[in-house]
């Protein structure tokens, strides 16, 4: 999910990630090692109809 940054992102633990780039990507897959930023690491393991990830909150930074 690409979104327009710069954005904070508040996680279902309730720890914060910030991003201060023009866009970034948010991993709804669940297999980034950088979460919760999308790093590509679904693409050899995408199956179809896959459940989309756990729910979190995007606000942007003023």
């Amino acid at each position: 999910m690409l979104i327009e940054g710069p954005v904070e992102v508040l996680l279902a633990d309730g720890s914060t990630a910030s991003s201060d780039r023009r866009i970034v990507a948010l991993c709804t897959c669940r297999r980034t090692r950088r979460p919760p930023w999308c790093d590509t690491s679904h693409r050899p393991h995408r199956l179809p109809n896959e459940p989309p990830a756990a729910a979190c909150t995007v606000r942007e930074q003023p």
